[in-house]
């Protein structure tokens, strides 16, 4: 099957940013590392502008363990999961504080935040070694050749041991990207084009009709909802941040200061004539959030947060979460002719 798979690679690869292209082996693992953290739950199509952005700031591994955490931490604003970008400035600075990354697969997954896939696929791509790597399309793809009947998640085990036995010790690294590809572009998760399938002669799935219908998935278990409040606080020239702390949900991002949804039961940051400005709703990984999103002149000084002039605020550097309550403050205070619309012409990224 690789022989088959590796021929159909080497004519249809994505050309993507962080790769080489098929045949020339290893791969800079810095770039890999960067995309393979970037990647985990995001799209290609999300990533591929923050990657050439960080690499234009950054270009080596040394660069980035020297940048500001706050840098960092605004420049990922969007991608979300902002637990990958604090370990992935930990990691950077291991790195260089080593001098290179680690060549085996064990020396990797002791970096911080590098756990088994992570590993695997940076040995294989960066290094060509004969690791077997399972992301979300490599699971799709060998549960349909083996026609694999047990849902998700508890067929992983399954998976990854026959993914295994199909890796191949000559070009490792391109076959761990041609799998990925071959489930990105061909055996999606709706409608796959088994017909132009390079591997589909010995696919159980298309020989029982079934293609369509894996892998199976278990039931998913419905979000809990949380509700909390965000203040947003103006001053005639300024609006009231925080850095969130740096453990937890959001971490070490740029927010406005808020409580009950985190598990936090804090007052108003300031005293002030706050007013209810409306509702927004965001998902996150593991519940559900309404947010009350309360807004006010600051007449006295803050006991929480700062005050952070409105020519020197970029929206961008808030994750999602914040962006959304921003913008419904935008068009109360624009009516209102306040300082604070003023910030509305620096662009905000989607997530």
């Amino acid at each position: 099957m690789s022989v088959e798979l590796l021929d159909w690679y080497d004519r249809h690869a994505r050309i993507l940013p962080w790769r080489s292209l098929p045949g020339q082996g290893q791969t800079d693992p810095y770039r890999v590392w960067l995309s393979e953290v970037m990647l985990q739950q995001t799209t290609v199509a999300a990533v591929k502008s923050y990657f050439e952005r960080f690499t234009s700031l950054w270009p080596t591994v040394h660069d980035l363990a020297a940048a500001e955490d706050s840098q960092v931490m605004a420049e990922w604003a969007g991608l979300g999961y902002y637990a990958r970008a604090r370990n992935l400035v930990a990691c950077a600075r291991t790195v260089s504080a080593l001098g290179a990354f680690p060549t085996t697969r064990d020396g990797l997954a002791a970096l911080p935040g590098i756990g088994p896939y992570t590993s695997a696929a940076i040995s294989a791509i960066a290094f060509d070694l004969p690791e077997t790597v399972v992301d979300g399309n490599v699971e799709r793809v060998i549960s349909r050749l083996f026609a694999l009947e047990t849902p998700l998640p508890a067929s992983k085990p399954e998976i990854y041991e026959l993914a295994g036995l199909l890796t191949p010790a000559a070009r490792p690294g391109d076959y761990a990207q041609a799998m990925m590809d071959l489930g990105a572009t061909i055996c999606t998760p709706r409608n796959p084009a088994c017909g132009i399938c390079p591997v589909n002669n010995g696919c159980q799935a298309r020989i029982q009709g079934i293609a369509a219908e894996l892998p199976r998935k278990a039931p998913k278990k419905a979000k809990p909802q949380r509700a909390g409040t965000v203040w947003i606080g103006f001053t005639q020239d300024a609006v009231l941040v925080e850095t969130r702390p740096e453990k937890g949900l959001l971490g070490g991002t740029l927010a406005f200061p808020s409580t009950g949804w985190d598990g936090s039961a804090l007052e108003p940051p300031a005293m002030a004539d706050w007013q209810d400005s409306g509702l927004v709703r965001h998902v996150f990984t593991h519940f559900a959030l309404d947010l009350t999103v309360m807004t006010a002149k600051l007449t006295t000084p803050p006991v929480r947060g700062r005050l952070v002039a409105i020519d020197k605020f970029s929206p961008s550097a808030l994750p999602g979460l914040m962006r959304k309550a921003w913008s419904l403050v935008q068009p109360i205070q624009a009516r209102q002719r306040s300082p604070i619309a003023k910030a509305s012409q620096h662009p905000t990224r989607d997530d």
